[in-house]
């Protein structure tokens, strides 16, 4: 888990893409717990998140039922909670050196677009995917929109974002802290566990476990 895969390592190029997770890993909170403090449910939302990120429950599956308790909320719920998320330190950072040096950044979350879009405007991402929630005459209905951003695909879209930008696999990175972010690293040519669940530090190519994003660049060689 401490060593660089050989192929990342040994690359002489500086032009990676790379694809972080959002909740936990990009911002410090996760989102749909800022909703559910909202509607008053936060208390059984936070515990089906933490087993979902152990890999103890279906991701989907658990993502149905903590959006259910969202019913009823009305859509002026996005700009309460907009403004208490909070950009993990070194993001930014992070973002300008992989830019700096003809890379690419993206996130893919289990989260949703009603809060990432902004976000990922305001921080220059180049690409972003998220769930979107069903609103209906102004309120949620507790049901998400189309297929749910799980595992798979995670790691579908990095691999559609690598062939978008030309990156091979080799030199891809992937960043996230649960167990629906491992099949991405499985696929990236790096994957970090970011101060990650232990299953993801355990399958993980490296951790890092200081709440700092700028630190993984040295971790690929910025």
């Amino acid at each position: 888990m401490t060593e660089v895969r050989n192929e990342l390592a040994d690359t002489d190029s500086k032009r990676f893409l790379v694809v972080l997770d959002v909740d936990s890993t990009l911002i410090e909170n996760e989102a749909i717990e800022l909703i559910a403090a909202e509607a008053g449910s936060l208390e059984l939302v936070a515990a089906v998140t933490e087993r979902a990120m152990r890999g103890e429950l279906d991701f989907a599956e658990s993502l149905r039922e903590r959006v259910a308790t969202l019913s009823g909320l009305p859509e002026s719920v996005f700009d309460t909670v907009r403004s208490q998320i909070s950009v993990t330190r070194g993001a930014q950072a992070l973002i300008a050196a992989v830019k700096e040096h003809g890379g690419h950044v993206g996130v893919v979350s289990g989260g949703f677009h009603e809060l990432l879009d902004p976000l990922a405007t305001s921080l220059g991402l180049d690409f972003w995917k998220a769930n979107r929630l069903e609103i209906v005459d102004g309120k949620l209905t507790g049901k998400v929109l189309g297929d749910i951003v799980d595992a798979q695909t995670k790691a579908d879209t990095l691999i559609e974002w690598a062939n978008l930008t030309n990156t091979p696999l080799a030199q891809t990175v992937a960043i996230g802290d649960g167990a629906n972010d491992l099949t991405m690293m499985g696929v990236a040519g790096l994957g970090i566990a970011f101060c990650a669940k232990p299953i993801v530090q355990e399958h993980a190519d490296v951790a890092l476990n200081e709440r700092d994003l700028s630190k993984a660049l040295g971790l690929f060689g910025l």
